[in-house]
């Protein structure tokens, strides 16, 4: 009996000695692995708060109009919705507006940075005093919201994503009443809709191509106005939505004879196009619901 409960003791004694001598490699691993833990967040967290920083620079230079600065931070790859490449294609939609309007400026609201992303809730003012697209001189003052994310790669701008206020936008240029109530509706106005998907290598031709068909239609008798809307998928690629506005369907079916005619005379195969560059589209007349 006393042989067995002298070796049940000599068993816990080793057991507890193995315990203490495992003890201070635990603390070691431990510390390590908090330590690695702790480099990888303050190495993440730097990055942020560089990228945080260069957003803040980026919206400085667009108020100076500093082009060059663009260089140094937007990535080569970089790609607008023309398909323009590196600081070009960024500052290709900041041209156009500097443009209309001459002393516009660029405000950081709120900016909030996470992982490869910069979030800024941003708001622009101006006077306009040159023409914007399709919108003619108005000289009225605009004030806008929007929110802008931006993603980063190794400290340059890789992509952006701007989305504004254009409905208060196009009603402080007089394009829209700001009580849209008014607005009467023509039930014998058509509308033409295209929706189209634009591989990437085949947006620069297809929107060369779009732009000289809207300018044609805009000479025709029972015109009313039309619109564009694009965004860029993930994979670069276009999808695109036009809307064209016509007086009735008498005056959209002269449309479409006219501009067949024009193809003709240029020499243009549309359904070629569509088919070289892989581009699809739903197209369908549309007349607006009336309640």
């Amino acid at each position: 009996m006393k042989t067995n409960t002298s070796r049940r003791k000599a068993h816990r004694n080793v057991s507890l000695f193995a315990a203490i001598l495992l003890l201070p490699a635990m603390a070691y691993s431990q510390k390590t692995a908090r330590h690695e833990m702790n480099k990888t967040n303050n190495t993440s967290a730097m990055e942020t708060t560089i990228n945080k920083e260069v957003i803040r620079k980026v919206y400085e230079a667009m108020n100076t109009r500093n082009v060059a600065f663009f260089q140094s931070v937007i990535a080569e790859e970089y790609t607008s919705v023309t398909g323009t490449k590196g600081s070009a294609g960024f500052y290709e939609p900041i041209v156009a507006l500097t443009k209309a309007l001459p002393d516009i400026q660029w405000k950081v609201e709120e900016l909030i940075a996470e992982d490869d992303k910069v979030v800024v809730k941003q708001k622009i003012t101006g006077k306009q005093t040159g023409q914007f697209q399709y919108i003619a001189l108005t000289g009225n003052a605009i004030v806008s919201d929007g929110i802008a994310i931006y993603t980063f790669r190794n400290g340059k701008i890789t992509s952006s994503q701007v989305n504004t206020d254009r409905l208060g936008f196009l009603q402080q240029l007089d394009v829209l009443p700001v009580d849209l109530s008014t607005l009467q509706v023509n039930k014998e106005e058509v509308n033409f809709i295209d929706k189209f998907f634009v591989p990437a290598a085949a947006k620069k031709e297809f929107l060369e191509r779009m732009e000289i068909n809207r300018s044609f239609i805009k000479s025709l008798p029972g015109f009313i106005e039309d619109a564009a809307y694009v965004y860029t998928d993930e994979n670069n690629n276009l999808i695109c939505v036009t809307v064209a506005r016509w007086k009735n369907q008498e005056a959209f079916a002269k449309a479409k004879e006219a501009v067949q005619a024009e193809y003709r005379k240029q020499g243009f195969d549309a359904a070629e196009m569509f088919k070289r560059l892989n581009i699809t589209a739903d197209r369908g007349v549309y007349t607006q619901m009336v309640n």
